[in-house]
């Protein structure tokens, strides 16, 4: 089966709402502080290997960078700034704050939110925050655990059902959670599903 991500490009990079591609179509959002295996995540969904930057240092991605799927007209795969606001001076954090704000209460090509995790460390005020956003929006949310490689499979599964049930009593059923490794491949079929049926694209 192929997989109608692969082919996903660079499009563009925006500092400022007016830099954003015309409101139409479907776009899914990624967001994930720093470190917790964003970029990593979105080069597996996409098998490749460098489509987004994968940083020793935290915070590299400082616009809204869109990823564009030229097969599919009008869907994109959107990267949100990957830093958790640590070490952000004053007036660029205020500057994202804003930008963020206004671009989930109208982009209304907006048709999801994944929230990339490491499963070791979830739900920081960070993730919460994002989290919040998309309920808020009424979109739906996913929350992605990554680096389960990084434990037991048992541990994996105790750890998605703690997030289940924290994310349950603030959220209902309105956040899914999945385990996901850019290294093993684990998850990444389940993930990829979700954010196709997002994109209402069907596999090529």
């Amino acid at each position: 089966m192929a997989n109608p991500l692969a082919r996903a490009q660079y499009m563009l990079a925006a500092h400022t709402p007016r830099q954003l591609p015309p409101d139409g179509g479907f776009e899914v959002a990624f967001a994930g502080r720093s470190n917790a295996g964003k970029s990593s995540a979105l080069n597996a969904l996409c098998q490749q290997n460098a489509l987004a930057r994968v940083s020793k240092t935290p915070g590299r991605t400082q616009q809204l960078v869109y990823f564009e799927l030229p097969q599919h007209e009008g869907r994109y795969l959107v990267d949100l700034p990957g830093y958790g606001y640590a070490k952000v001076p004053m007036d660029l954090r205020a500057h994202w704050q804003a930008f963020l704000d206004k671009y989930f209460q109208s982009r209304q090509a907006l048709r999801g939110l994944v929230v990339v995790m490491d499963i070791r460390h979830p739900l920081k005020d960070y993730d919460r925050h994002m989290l919040g956003y998309a309920v808020t929006r009424g979109l739906p949310a996913h929350a992605l655990l990554t680096k389960a490689d990084k434990l037991s499979r048992g541990a994996t599964a105790a750890a998605v059902q703690a997030v289940k049930r924290d994310l349950a009593k603030d959220y209902g059923d309105t956040v899914s959670v999945q385990a996901f490794s850019g290294e093993s491949k684990l998850g990444v079929d389940q993930a990829r599903g979700v954010i196709c049926s997002w994109l209402e694209i069907a596999p090529d």
